[in-house]
């Protein structure tokens, strides 16, 4: 009689299956490229273009005080829309126990700009210290050359 030899260790692989990783990874990616945008926290204003803006990181802080102007002149402390007169209070609240006394301000390129001075002018008068006015960088397509320059001359008046 002959013993019966099991073979079943020569079945076994040892190669790591990375499909499952993959795909989970790619589930991921797909959700952080559809979450990211939406996480601009404040209300959306479509802000001034310039060549050289300054950088300020802290902006996007969470505990940054932004205050935003929309196009037709109302004005959002945060998430919440206030009358510019209450902004002084507002602010004065906000910055009671802090040492930084920065605020920022979001305006759209289009508002009025009696309406920016006047909110300047309240978040000044609430005592902050250091006032940021956001901006976006200007797309820049191709190097061009500087502009002609066009007029006349002043003439004198004979």
């Amino acid at each position: 009689m002959a013993l019966a030899k099991r073979d079943e260790g020569s079945k076994v692989t040892s190669d790591i299956n990375v499909t499952p990783m993959v795909d989970v990874m790619l589930v991921l990616l797909i959700i952080f490229m559809v979450i990211t945008p939406m996480l601009q926290k404040g209300v959306s204003v479509d802000l001034a273009k310039v060549n050289n803006p300054a950088q300020m990181p802290d902006a996007d802080k969470e505990d940054a005080l932004i205050v935003a102007i929309m196009r037709d002149g109302k004005v959002f402390f945060g998430n919440d829309q206030i009358a510019p007169d209450q902004l002084t209070s507002k602010v004065k609240d906000r910055l009671a126990n802090r040492t930084d006394k920065r605020v920022f301000i979001r305006a759209d390129a289009r508002a009025k700009y009696g309406s920016v001075v006047d909110v300047v002018d309240n978040v000044r008068a609430a005592g902050v210290d250091d006032l940021g006015l956001l901006t976006e960088q200007r797309k820049q397509n191709a190097p061009s050359a500087p502009p002609a320059a066009t007029g006349t001359a002043p003439s004198g008046g004979q």
